[in-house]
């Protein structure tokens, strides 16, 4: 969290830095409320289109980013909270340009004469950008209207997440009119200063995954097609198990890392954590648990046979990690990360020695007997909270040496914010709990 921290308001920060020194020696000559206003209006939307451009190149799935923010969990909550800031900044925008005309309709505000536009050469790309500037304010309005519909659609977690899936798209079109309307408003001389400099490298890099977008095609994880090699339904856990064959071309994936599935065109992607480890021969297992309205849906629709895509592999939850031990804590469905550990472990051992403890409300005898069996082979403590409730004193009074194992936690959030707080409070190192922010929106 930390570096998506530092990302957002180092972003804001260093463009604010950069729009101050190319726009300070103006300051002395602004005299009044429209002079201000004016200024304010470059100022939006310069940082607008700034973290509107970031948060288009991160939905392109760059590479580099989830190394830098550790996952592309990590990554999709930098995205989301650069929305969040285009959002806030747009409509601080939109009021600044619109709020002075609305009063001087109002009489709150006596109307300023326009001063007289200075004589642009004819033929040159001034005088082009000049000519446009009534289009651009009209685009970028309609576009403005259209991203904030959109973009509140976005955050409403109530809406269904195959027309999230559908119209989140439409924002890349939202923000190519943005890039047009920028384009033609930025102060001229700007282009030549570190400011507009800047944001023309951002634009340009936000077209080109705003077209990337737009064509379902992503900088990483490419797609790979494969059919359902077959359907497991575990009625008392709520969980369909499916193992896909994968057509060529899967590059491998570490345990603990999860890829974009999709069974059904109208549904689109969705990310599954890989219950499997990765033995070169085009297999993938996943555990779905039946959470939403399409996963519940999946046991009925779903058939072997069945053609499907998948796209990864993505995230950085691969057990990697300094401490001498490790001790994971897993919650329902979060055991897959740890499933698909032990396959690995069980095929080539690391040597530290693990405690998994799961906690669950329901089980049967065949998942806790496979459970079971994967632990033994992997060397690994399992420890099973069954209808029990797990407090951080049983791994304290499990693990005496829990100072120094890396955590890694995969389950409900509130469950982990909880056993981070604790764990940090009692002395953990914040770099030594790992988990995963498993929320795409």
């Amino acid at each position: 969290m930390k570096s998506i921290k530092v990302a957002l308001w180092g972003s804001l920060g260093l463009i604010s830095l950069l729009w101050l020194i190319s726009e300070q020696a103006s300051f002395a000559a602004l005299a009044g409320f429209f002079d201000w206003r004016n200024v304010l209006v470059q100022y939006s939307g310069v940082v607008s289109i700034t973290v509107m451009s970031l948060a288009m190149i991160l939905a392109a799935r760059p590479r580099i980013a989830e190394r830098l923010f550790g996952g592309l969990d990590k990554t999709y909550r930098l995205h989301k909270w650069l929305g969040i800031a285009a959002l806030v900044v747009s409509v601080s925008h939109w009021l600044i340009a619109k709020g002075p005309k609305w009063a001087v309709g109002l009489g709150w505000l006596e109307r300023r004469g326009r001063p007289p536009r200075p004589h642009l050469p004819d033929g040159s790309l001034q005088q082009l950008l000049a000519s446009q500037r009534g289009l651009a304010e009209s685009v970028g309005e309609w576009a403005f209207y259209a991203a904030l519909v959109l973009m509140v659609l976005a955050l409403v977690k109530y809406f269904p997440y195959r027309r999230f899936f559908q119209t989140h798209r439409i924002l890349a079109i939202t923000y190519l009119a943005f890039v047009f309307h920028a384009v033609i408003l930025l102060k001229f001389d700007d282009w030549t200063r570190p400011v507009g400099l800047v944001v023309g490298v951002l634009m340009v890099l936000g077209s080109i995954s705003a077209v990337l977008c737009l064509a379902r095609r992503h900088l990483s994880g490419r797609p790979v097609a494969g059919r359902v090699a077959s359907c497991e339904w575990q009625g008392e856990l709520a969980t369909l198990a499916v193992d896909i064959q994968l057509d060529a071309g899967w590059p491998g994936h570490q345990a603990g890392q999860f890829a974009f599935v999709t069974f059904h065109a109208d549904e689109g992607p969705h990310p599954y954590t890989l219950a499997s480890a990765w033995q070169g021969d085009g297999q993938l297992r996943l555990l779905i648990k039946a959470l939403g309205d399409y996963t519940r849906t999946l046991p009925d629709r779903l058939a072997v046979g069945d053609r499907v895509v998948v796209e990864g592999p993505y995230g950085c939850f691969t057990f990697a990690g300094e401490g001498k031990r490790q001790i994971w804590v897993s919650g329902g469905i979060g055991i897959t990360p740890f499933v698909a550990r032990m396959q690995a472990l069980a095929r080539e051992a690391d040597g530290k020695p693990v405690d998994l403890f799961h906690c669950t409300g329901q089980m049967n005898d065949a998942v806790l007997g496979r459970l079971q069996e994967d632990a033994r082979l992997a060397g690994v403590s399992l420890h099973l909270y069954w209808r029990k409730r797990f407090e951080v004193r049983h791994l304290l009074e499990t693990v005496a040496d829990w100072r120094e194992a890396d955590i890694w936690f995969c389950g409900p959030a509130p469950f982990g914010r909880q056993l981070r707080a604790a764990l940090l409070a009692l002395g953990l190192p914040a770099g030594r709990f790992h988990q995963e922010l498993f929320e795409m929106r």
